[in-house]
């Protein structure tokens, strides 16, 4: 839900930056990386140390090169199958840092090896559940369900979660506790979005089947 209302927004908000850009001679595939480096310098660099309010600006600053490079391609005329494939694959890497920063700082200084772990799933259950879909449609199913937590809602809870956290080392006393229960959310969030997809890609598959048996026999009865 998020996913399509924010986008539409920023989009807008966004489409004059893109204009700029374009302008100067970059590249929408240069937009793509220099953002997943800055996503992964933020969510690896300070993560790991605990300084969430300065990991979530840094972080915040480049993960809007994820509208603004479509943006570029639609207002250049370039859209292409590269580059939303690169698009889409260095998404996945920036998830992976982010929350592969949050794991390393719990199996670290911050001492919690179940905070780890859920991290850890977080990380895991992200990619499969992008999977699900991108597999679904690669055998020609329309997947035709969102889910409770998709890429945009893993984001924003997490990375606001993280940013009140981090205002912890400013002397906001207890909001520290946002954190793990935004990884929580995130977990169980995502664990029933993957078993959704799951359960549509099987109905989905199941009904594919039954139209191509049917159809079969009736071309040997004609």
């Amino acid at each position: 839900m998020l996913n399509k209302y924010a986008r539409a927004f920023f989009t807008r908000v966004l489409t004059p930056f893109a204009a700029f850009l374009l302008r100067r001679g970059v590249s929408p595939d240069a937009v793509t990386l220099i953002g997943t480096a800055g996503v992964m310098a933020g969510a690896l660099v300070f993560f790991p140390r605990g300084e969430f309010f300065w990991g979530t600006i840094v972080i915040t600053l480049f993960v809007f090169s994820d509208l603004v490079d479509g943006n570029m391609a639609r207002q250049a005329g370039i859209s292409s199958r590269w580059g939303a494939f690169l698009d889409s694959t260095l998404d996945r890497v920036a998830d992976g840092a982010i929350f592969g920063g949050f794991a390393l700082w719990y199996a670290g200084t911050g001492d919690n090896n179940m905070l780890c772990a859920v991290a850890i799933f977080c990380l895991a259950s992200g990619q499969v559940v992008s999977y699900t879909k991108a597999r679904g449609e690669s055998i020609g199913l329309p997947v035709a369900v969102n889910g409770l937590i998709e890429r945009a809602e893993r984001l924003v809870i997490s990375l606001v979660a993280a940013g009140l956290a981090g205002l912890e080392t400013f002397g906001v006393p207890g909001i520290g506790i946002l954190l793990p229960i935004a990884l929580w959310i995130v977990a169980v969030g995502s664990a029933i979005t993957l078993a959704q997809r799951v359960v549509t890609v099987r109905r989905e598959s199941a009904e594919a089947d039954a139209a191509a048996a049917a159809a079969a026999q009736e071309s040997e009865t004609a």
